[in-house]
């Protein structure tokens, strides 16, 4: 048996003390529930994933119900999550658990990272945490970690550092008591090790962190190099008659896919389109959202028409205006709406 690791043991130690013991997904080795908190938390906290894990759990209580559901509904339950394509992948992944495995998660990470959406590190968080594997894990939090308490310089995306990172994290792994050690890893990084502002003084690893002896922790780990972000904009034309919206539902993938969303184009294409006859008009103030790889100004144009509703087109739905900001639209769409429900529609 190999010598453990200081860190190792002391993360350990730490982690059953002082680390996280009553999140919702804790306390279980099912792998639905597992996978599906890994899923969510994937570039989401805790705080902002928690609400939307126990409706999921009330709506699809196991796999099989998941997987049965019509990808609109999942898309629904997730939307203002962000990064949709976790929810399409989520819909795949149930679909072929059930069709593949007969319903049953595979326990082996390399299976488990071959399923949609999953990847080598959540296949590994599965494995530990439902099948008990000695696997690594390495997501951003992870990262963070590991590069500020062994001081390693350089991108941690690059192939190179991240070929680096993951030699590390095997290294590091104890022969018991994975699952406290794993959850010690992400405890330490989303509460004390955080991005900025780390708890040094609380770190239970802090006596051996080169990040914190030589006082690079605002350093650590190297930032990407900046590339300038591409910027769009887009006009969105909010019909109403006064009482509802019409909203259109975007193709399964690309951007929002699959959710509600107002027409994109001028008022006047979007009502010759759809046959409309278009009222009094008047523009809302436009609203700037960030994605991962662009920014995107909405410029929303508020527009009456007559009730109508032979569209004769698939995919428009009429909502009522009180209740569309909570239908399956997207954040910055959500805003838009709010802003016409308090102009009164």
């Amino acid at each position: 048996m190999a010598t453990p690791n200081p860190f190792t043991e002391q993360l350990i130690a730490w982690q059953k003390v002082a680390g996280r013991h009553d999140l919702p997904w804790q306390n279980t080795c099912d792998p639905y529930r597992v996978w599906l908190s890994e899923i969510m938390l994937q570039q989401t906290q805790v705080s902002t994933a928690t609400p939307y894990y126990l409706r999921f759990l009330s709506s699809f209580p196991d796999v099989t119900a998941l997987a049965a559901a019509p990808i609109e509904v999942v898309i629904e339950h997730w939307a203002g999550l962000g990064y949709y394509a976790r929810a399409r992948n989520l819909h795949r992944c149930a679909q072929q658990i059930v069709t593949v495995y007969a319903g049953s998660f595979p326990d082996s990470v390399e299976k488990l990272a071959e399923l949609p959406g999953i990847g080598r590190s959540t296949a590994a968080a599965i494995a530990a945490f439902s099948f008990g594997k000695r696997a690594a894990i390495l997501d951003g939090n992870v990262k963070r970690v590991l590069c500020r308490q062994f001081g390693i310089d350089g991108f941690p995306g690059s192939v190179t550092i991240d070929r680096k990172l993951w030699t590390l994290a095997e290294s590091l792994l104890p022969e018991r008591d994975i699952e406290v050690y794993t959850q010690g890893l992400m405890d330490l990084g989303a509460t004390l090790c955080t991005r900025s502002k780390p708890r040094c003084g609380d770190c239970p690893v802090a006596a051996a962190c080169i990040a914190r002896r030589e006082e690079r922790q605002a350093e650590l780990p190297t930032a990407k190099p900046r590339t300038k972000v591409p910027e769009r904009t887009a006009t969105y034309v909010l019909l109403s008659d006064g009482h509802r919206l019409l909203l259109e539902r975007r193709p399964p993938s690309g951007l929002w896919g699959g959710l509600l969303v107002p027409p994109e184009g001028e008022p006047d294409q979007v009502a010759a389109r759809f046959g409309l006859q278009l009222g009094e008009q008047s523009k809302l103030p436009a609203l700037k959202h960030t994605f991962t790889h662009f920014k995107l100004t909405l410029e929303p144009v508020l527009c009456r028409i007559k009730p109508h509703t032979d569209l004769g087109e698939a995919g428009l739905e009429w909502v009522d205006i009180e209740k569309a900001a909570q239908a399956g639209v997207p954040t910055p769409i959500r805003k838009l709406i709010k802003q016409v429900a308090s102009a009164g529609g």
